[in-house]
């Protein structure tokens, strides 16, 4: 009897941890030039929830680890969706992070709610940090999806 009950506690609680972590994908980081030297590296990138649903927030956080002292800069994002170029937006880096960054480790987030319209499928989305005196500070390319689901039909 005491096993049953134990049984009946446990799967539940096993679902829910399951359907929590498949809401956030660790995904993967390539550089676009594979030979140079960042003074930025990039640890990886992970999105929340996974995939990605129209017309609902979603945040892009992306570790990494800084060769020295960063005081601003910008991020441009461009978005590709089959290949094809979607769209682009900058971003004040220390608007998506806390500056000054010191020499080590830091986490720069972004967090935006995809228009309900927005179609599902693979997209590629590529960054670039710059820093205020506008050198490149690092380049990453990956990969996300974006589901069917949609808040169209919740409005």
């Amino acid at each position: 009897m005491a096993d049953s009950q134990f049984n009946c506690m446990i799967l539940p609680l096993f679902l829910s941890l399951c359907l929590l972590l498949s809401s956030t994908q660790a995904t993967d980081v390539q550089y676009c030039d594979k030979t140079a030297d960042y003074s930025v590296k990039v640890k990886g990138v992970e999105i929340s929830p996974y995939p990605v649903a129209r017309g609902k927030p979603a945040t892009f956080s992306i570790s990494a680890t800084a060769d020295g002292a960063i005081t601003g800069g910008k991020l441009t994002i461009d978005v590709a969706y089959f290949g094809w170029h979607v769209h682009s937006e900058t971003h004040d880096l220390c608007a998506e992070t806390s500056c000054p960054v010191t020499t080590g480790d830091f986490v720069v987030a972004h967090s935006q709610v995809l228009p309900g319209f927005t179609p599902p499928g693979s997209y590629s989305l590529k960054m670039r940090m710059y820093d205020a005196d506008k050198n490149e500070l690092t380049c990453i390319g990956f990969n996300f999806d974006i589901g069917f689901a949609s808040s169209v039909a919740d409005s």
